[in-house]
């Protein structure tokens, strides 16, 4: 007898095609959901744009690779079932005479509408992309990408129209005829007639896409930075302006076409990303450059949630699927936020609201290392939190999240001591907050075994200079040496004695 299995139902994943002016890629999405964590990402470098503003056209060649990739794509989804494919087009194709007959044909192979994004539209998703991505960002997104560049002001959740210009990396080097002088020329036009710019001084500038990404990477390297995240990566605006113009130095001496951190293809449009970046920062004056890596793709599904979702915090909600996945007890975690509440309360640590939000998000992830082996519970999860996947936190944020976590695993003696260029990220007293929030980790989790029910039947009292943690008639049973010792550690960092009272 043949048995018949049912086919599996599609997921609940979400993919995103994407068809740029110079890649075009997939990525699957493993839900719609605030925090989005992507399972899959591969892009191949087309170059669609590559000879529009000279020719009108997108050339052929560029043509037959992106079908190709897009067959290649269509049958991904298909095996991986995904469970809705969304498709957008650019500058390239929305500006190129062949742009329909491409499109139609792309839209054959994928099997869904392709919506060609106008280019207020474009740059109203990467202003979405970067809410979603930055916490309360003020200041101006700029993507750039190979055909265009988008230009918005966003402040907090509001995002104000903004404006497209010509200025792609592609475009650049096709308008100039690859003349560094006559891009030059072309780019300060075009920057002087917008007047949105003159409302970042002082503020940040965010920079999406793919080749300022490329200029975050060479920097990152060059300047032996210790976090190889491109998300939120952080330069002053001084900064980046010389090394901007060093770039182009370089690319003026021909010493950019070995530069192996960034694809072959991209090197040649680096030069041109950085005049951009020059040119913006001249103009706009901002007071740092912070890369994104949320653009028009995250903006796209961060516009399609329900509102109650997109209010939410984006680290909290990357910290509680993570806390789900990966925590011997979700629940617990959450009662630790609570239990951390009543320490700060009691002990009268002022927080502001971004400490806050970051001791909460430490909490949710004080535990996502136990099935590594002791020895190395500390080090791996320290590596997990500083290179996680997810946003709305800045790098100082990630180093402080994971410092606290890997204090909780390591203790705190002077044996067990993260990587100096780590601490080194953190001011002392924000170090100190991290090495406190540590030695709390160590007595709830010592206390409760990371099971829920436990510390809400703890509580903190002081008298005087000493501080008491009480436990209930029912966890009498609970208390040993080991507890006392931890906690009377965790009370002298706050400048007081520590003793364990049962009630």
């Amino acid at each position: 007898m043949v048995q018949v299995t049912r086919p599996r139902k599609r997921g609940t994943s979400v993919a995103v095609i994407d068809i740029g002016s110079n890649s075009v890629r997939l990525v699957v999405y493993e839900e719609m959901a605030r925090s989005l964590i992507s399972i899959f990402n591969e892009k191949t470098l087309c170059g669609l744009g590559r000879e529009v503003q000279s020719t009108g056209l997108l050339a052929p060649d560029a043509v037959a690779k992106a079908l190709t990739s897009l067959r290649r794509f269509r049958a991904l989804c298909r095996i991986m079932k995904i469970g809705r494919v969304h498709a957008i087009a650019t500058a390239a194709c929305r500006d190129a005479s062949n742009g329909p007959e491409f499109i139609a044909k792309a839209e054959q192979i994928c099997r869904v509408k392709i919506e060609i994004l106008s280019g207020p539209r474009e740059a109203h998703l990467s202003a979405l992309g970067v809410v979603s991505g930055i916490h309360k960002p003020d200041g101006i997104v700029g993507d750039l990408g190979g055909g265009s560049l988008e230009l918005i002001d966003i402040s907090g959740h509001r995002v104000r129209r903004g404006v497209t210009l010509p200025l792609g990396t592609l475009a650049l080097q096709d308008l100039s005829d690859k003349s560094l002088k006559r891009a030059e020329r072309i780019v300060g036009t075009h920057l002087a007639g917008v007047p949105l710019l003159r409302g970042g001084a002082g503020r940040a500038f965010y920079a999406v896409g793919g080749t300022w990404r490329a200029l975050a990477r060479i920097h990152i390297i060059q300047s032996g930075y210790p976090l190889g995240v491109m998300h939120g990566y952080s330069i002053p605006a001084t900064e980046a302006l010389d090394f901007a113009r060093r770039l182009r130095r370089l690319a003026a001496a021909d010493m950019l076409a070995n530069i192996g951190a960034v694809a072959e293809a991209r090197r040649p449009l680096l030069t041109y990303a950085a005049l951009v970046l020059e040119h913006i920062i001249s103009t706009a004056r901002p007071k740092s450059i912070v890369f994104s890596t949320f653009g028009v793709r995250e903006g796209l599904l961060y516009d399609r949630l329900p509102a109650p979702e997109r209010a939410k915090d984006g680290l909290i909600a990357a910290a509680q699927q993570l806390n789900m996945l990966l925590s011997r007890s979700a629940r617990h975690a959450q009662e630790l936020i609570g239990w951390t509440d009543r320490f700060m309360h009691v002990v009268k640590l002022r927080e502001t609201e971004e400490d806050r939000r970051l001791r909460h998000a430490a909490c949710l992830l004080s535990d996502i290392g136990w099935r590594v082996h002791p020895d190395h519970r500390g080090e791996q999860t320290l590596h997990l939190i500083t290179n996680g996947n997810f946003g709305s936190i800045d790098h100082q944020g990630r180093a402080f999240v994971a410092l606290s976590v890997f204090f909780r695993y390591a203790g705190l003696s002077e044996e067990n001591q993260p990587p100096e260029i780590v601490q080194q990220m953190l001011p002392p007293a924000m170090l100190e907050r991290a090495r406190l929030l540590g030695a709390a980790f160590r007595v709830a989790h010592l206390t409760s075994a990371a099971r829920p029910g436990v510390l809400p039947a703890t509580h903190f009292r002081t008298q005087g200079r000493n501080l008491m943690l009480v436990f209930e008639h029912q966890l009498v049973d609970l208390v040993a040496d080991r507890v006392g010792g931890r906690f009377k550690q965790l009370a002298r960092l706050v400048g007081r004695t520590g003793s364990i009272v049962l009630r």
